[in-house]
């Protein structure tokens, strides 16, 4: 399948990032047939479409007329009303392998021979999801990042049967979508983002739990520098530029120090044991009572409105 043989889109479940993925194709131009199996989770997913709409209209997102964005979408609880005329499949249900190979064994059975599947799973192996399948190679993994309509970037995961023009064609369309398509070189449990993600925060509950600084410092101290220098220049090209000489001299003792866990991280552990979960339960390792959770959530969301609007320049 090329980019230019798709025309219409099954967006299969309507929750927190399947929402903002339907949203997005339809801002740019695809119909999009909205999948969910219960008509709350539909009528809900509507809803906080209408509202990131909005939101878009009122930043200056988008030109477009919002009605006419809301024309190319549709609604329903059949699968195969959902599938059957579409050209690329894009699914964003519960995560477990054994659901999602069950739903996908359903999609295959409706759609034609040439269209494209895509999960966007944040770390099951799309050689695990795609094994039930009678035509693996045009299945792959399109990560999206949440918030799925604020965040650019989606990691494009092939499995060891998906074709090299599934993940070209898939790129591409997430590029004309607005997205900023990484395609990765092969699987790895977790992909790429995960994998830094959770190095960083191994990292970092360890400090917390050696006692060398608080969770307010260790925060502070990546938004005040790694983090400021990586929204502009990644980590690798940041040791080019900074010399990988000293990088080397700084890792021959410093790696031999850093938290080696290869379990549960004890700190996080620990929390979890006590039902300190973060925002969700009211505490974690920050005190998230009150509207202090938010406030914080609506000040990240609005600089990355903001980021948003300066990409499309």
């Amino acid at each position: 399948m090329k980019l230019t043989g798709i025309k219409e889109v099954a967006n299969i479940g309507a929750g927190t990032m399947g929402h903002a993925i339907a949203l997005q194709f339809a801002m740019n131009g695809y119909q999009v047939n909205v999948y969910d199996r219960e008509e709350e989770g539909l009528q809900r997913g509507q809803k906080l479409i209408q509202h990131d709409l909005q939101t878009f209209v009122k930043a200056g997102v988008i030109d477009e007329n919002p009605e006419q964005v809301l024309s190319r979408l549709t609604y329903t609880t059949d699968l195969k009303t959902a599938c059957q005329n579409a050209n690329f499949v894009i699914e964003s249900i519960v995560e477990n392998e054994k659901i999602k190979k069950s739903v996908w064994s359903e999609i295959e059975k409706i759609v034609s021979e040439s269209a494209i599947l895509a999960t966007n799973t944040s770390g099951l192996s799309p050689t695990a999801l795609q094994s039930v399948l009678q035509y693996p190679e045009r299945f792959v993994v399109a990560h999206f990042w949440n918030p799925a309509q604020l965040m650019p970037l989606v990691e494009v995961v092939p499995g060891e049967k998906t074709n090299q023009e599934t993940v070209d064609t898939t790129v591409e369309l997430m590029n004309k979508i607005g997205k900023h398509a990484v395609p990765l070189k092969k699987e790895a449990l977790g992909f790429v983002g995960n994998r830094i993600q959770l190095a960083v925060l191994r990292e970092a509950f360890h400090i917390i739990n050696q006692g060398i600084a608080s969770p307010e410092a260790v925060d502070d101290i990546i938004k005040y520098s790694l983090g400021r220098r990586w929204n502009l220049v990644g980590p690798v090209a940041s040791a080019d530029l900074g010399g990988l000489d000293v990088f080397k001299n700084i890792s021959s003792y410093l790696y031999a120090d850093l938290a080696n866990e290869t379990g549960t991280d004890p700190a996080l552990a620990k929390k979890v044991s006590q039902n300190k979960l973060g925002l969700k339960t009211g505490k974690g390792f920050y005190d998230w009572q009150g509207d202090t959770g938010k406030e914080i959530v609506k000040k990240r969301d609005q600089k990355l409105l903001e980021q948003l609007k300066t990409d499309q320049k």
